[in-house]
């Protein structure tokens, strides 16, 4: 079972920026598939972004063209850089991959937006 571990998290204002980073225990090179979801206070989990093995990216719409979902197979950690950042992207943000059919969670890093 892999184990991620979120870090980056922390209060930024709007319009600011802020860069996660999802460690993975062992090698990602054979990780198909890795991503973020972040949820909201009240609000049910929604998801954020993917990269694939090969570097193919997807992105939410309400994302799109400000954040950036990286890895680096050489240090078995995914990225998600965070550009002008808003209030509505306040949330606890969680890595996940998926292996084998295998799906696994890292425990959450929260991201606050405000003045």
């Amino acid at each position: 079972q892999v184990q991620l571990v979120e870090s980056g998290g922390g209060l930024v204002q709007p319009g600011g920026s802020l860069g996660l980073s999802c460690a993975a225990s062992e090698s990602i090179i054979n990780i198909g598939v890795m991503g973020w979801y972040r949820q909201a206070p009240g609000n049910e989990r929604e998801w954020v972004a993917t990269i694939t093995s090969r570097g193919t990216t997807n992105y939410s719409d309400s994302v799109l063209g400000r954040f950036t979902v990286s890895r680096d197979n050489t240090k078995n950690t995914m990225y998600l850089q965070m550009n002008n950042l808003k209030p509505d992207d306040t949330a606890v943000y969680y890595c996940y991959s998926i292996k084998n059919f295998d799906v696994n969670w890292g425990q959450g890093t929260q991201v606050t937006v405000s003045s």
